[in-house]
């Protein structure tokens, strides 16, 4: 048995991650659907320990004193995405979508709720199976899971990871034929069909020094830190009020509070891209050394209720997506949001990204779809769910 301290988990979970990488290469299934490269190496270790335990034996022990810090550095980063500035740019638009998203995240909760009630288990375990996971893919989820543990959800931890991988497949899976039947349906069209192209995903930057790029790389870095250290602070204010909340929501208004700062004076400076490839250079970390520590055979006797819920979670998200499609114009773009919309509340933003990219090769540019549905799916929805989160683990009886 390998006894790992923290830094040699952090190099495991490393190899872990490529091997991930790795698979997702050489089975294309994993790539045509999203699945997260670090959860898929992962996993790889985490039922190698699996069979050990069925043996009675056990493979490792790991050091997860780095986890924590490597997730709210992620979630801090999240923050620096939530710039007042860019919601205003499609201002009507994103904030009706983000209220979609929302009241939809917590129908996801209540179904979840009733389908944990019928099989007898703690009500809470249909908040995790529900937006916890399915909306918040599995770096929320793995986030939540000590909380719910706490609340007296057992297993938590791989609760959330099953349950956000079968919702990302699912997700991958019924967002594009759900907008397609809209589009054939309803006789849509792209305002510029003939243009295949989806948007980049970012803006191509002018060449920098090597110089700059170093002290960008820095001054994001030292930024990120200094946000973890006062959202600590915010974090145990609030949590002294009564209220039960995950260590990274401080550091993530700290860090939502410093991006909208910065977008009025300029003091910093951040470099958005740059922190943002900090932030999921830890995401991946993260995720790896938590898939490497679950105990799957925790999910023993779940199989079926994870089944049930995510079949009627399918369900309500493609009746839902009509209303979508309705309150975003009925025409070719909100067809386009649907879609997307499907992606990232059953899976993650990358889901989205995938579905409305296939969508937009085949029938022609959805440039409003592309601008809105990224900016809700990949941080605002985040913040508003958190709170959801929290207000139904607070509001429910321990």
């Amino acid at each position: 048995m390998l006894q790992l301290d923290a830094v040699q988990t952090l190099a495991l979970a490393g190899l872990a991650l490529f091997l991930g990488y790795g698979l997702c290469r050489v089975i294309p299934v994993l790539g045509r659907y999203n699945l997260p490269p670090p959860v898929i190496g992962g996993l790889v270790f985490a039922l190698a320990a699996w069979i050990a335990h069925a043996r009675g034996a056990s493979l490792f022990v790991l050091d997860t004193g780095l986890q924590s810090p490597l997730m709210i550095a992620f979630f801090t980063t999240i923050g620096f995405n939530a710039s007042v500035w860019l919601l205003r740019i499609s201002g009507r638009q994103v904030m009706l979508f983000l209220l979609l998203a929302t009241v939809f995240a917590v129908l996801q909760n209540l179904l979840g709720m009733a389908v944990a009630t019928g099989f007898g288990l703690h009500p809470l375990f249909g908040v995790l199976a529900g937006s916890t996971t399915l909306t918040g893919g599995p770096a929320t989820g793995l986030a939540f899971a000590p909380l719910f543990e706490r609340a007296g959800v057992a297993g938590a931890e791989s609760i959330a990871v099953a349950s956000a991988m079968a919702g990302i497949v699912c997700g991958g899976l019924i967002g594009g034929p759900v907008a397609t039947l809209l589009i054939r349906r309803f006789g849509l069209t792209s305002i510029r069909p003939d243009d295949h192209r989806a948007p980049a995903d970012s803006a191509v930057l002018p060449a920098a020094s090597e110089a700059e790029r170093e002290y960008s790389a820095l001054k994001s870095i030292v930024v990120i830190l200094v946000a973890m250290w006062l959202g600590a602070w915010v974090s145990k204010a609030i949590s002294a009020t009564g209220i039960t909340l995950p260590a990274y929501v401080g550091a993530m208004l700290v860090g939502a509070l410093v991006r909208n700062l910065d977008d009025r004076t300029r003091l910093i400076g951040l470099s958005v891209p740059t922190t943002e490839l900090i932030g999921n250079v830890c995401l991946s970390l993260f995720l790896a050394v938590a898939l490497m520590n679950l105990k799957l055979w925790e999910l023993a006797g779940l199989a079926l209720p994870l089944l049930v819920n995510l079949g009627l979670q399918a369900l309500l998200v493609v009746a839902f997506c009509a209303l979508v499609f309705r309150a975003m114009g009925r025409d070719y773009d909100a067809a386009v949001m649907g879609g997307g919309f499907i992606g990232f509340m059953l899976g993650t933003t990358a889901n989205a990204m995938a579905v409305m990219r296939t969508l937009v090769e085949r029938y022609g540019a959805a440039p409003r779809a592309f601008l809105v549905a990224p900016l809700v799916g990949a941080f605002f929805i985040d913040f508003t769910n958190a709170l959801i989160i929290t207000g139904f683990i607070n509001l429910w009886p321990h």
